[in-house]
Order: C-alpha cells, then sequence, then structure tokens
C-alpha cells in the first residue's frame, strides 16, 4: 500500500501536468486553472522534475 503522503504528491504531480497539456505548456494559463500562482507552479515543476520539453511533445503528439 503507498502511503498517503506519496499518493497526494503523485496526485499534485499528475494534475499540474493534466493543467500544462491543457493549457499548451503555458505555466501562467495552467497556474490559474489550478488556482496557484505563477511561483508557485514553478516550485512545484522544479521539485516534481516535470520536463516541460516532454509535456509539449505530449501535446504534439494527441
Amino acid at each position: 500500500m503507498i502511503p498517503l503522503k506519496e499518493k497526494i504528491k503523485l496526485l499534485e504531480k499528475e494534475e499540474i501536468i493534466l493543467a500544462l497539456m491543457e493549457c499548451e505548456g503555458i505555466q501562467a494559463r495552467a497556474a490559474r486553472k489550478l488556482g496557484i500562482t505563477e511561483r508557485m507552479i514553478g516550485y512545484k515543476i522544479k521539485k516534481y522534475n516535470i520536463d516541460l520539453r516532454e509535456v509539449v511533445k505530449k501535446i504534439g503528439s494527441r
């Protein structure tokens, strides 16, 4: 069983990636969509090692 803290981290990372994909990789739009600041989304992108190039590639492959 995965600890609750890990599940929350995974969910948060997935939601950030989905928001970035829906907003075509534009962090400011994704932050607004999630109800957080641009600074906070930047912090979380670094925290979770989200590769924006990979997100953009996923958008292009849809």
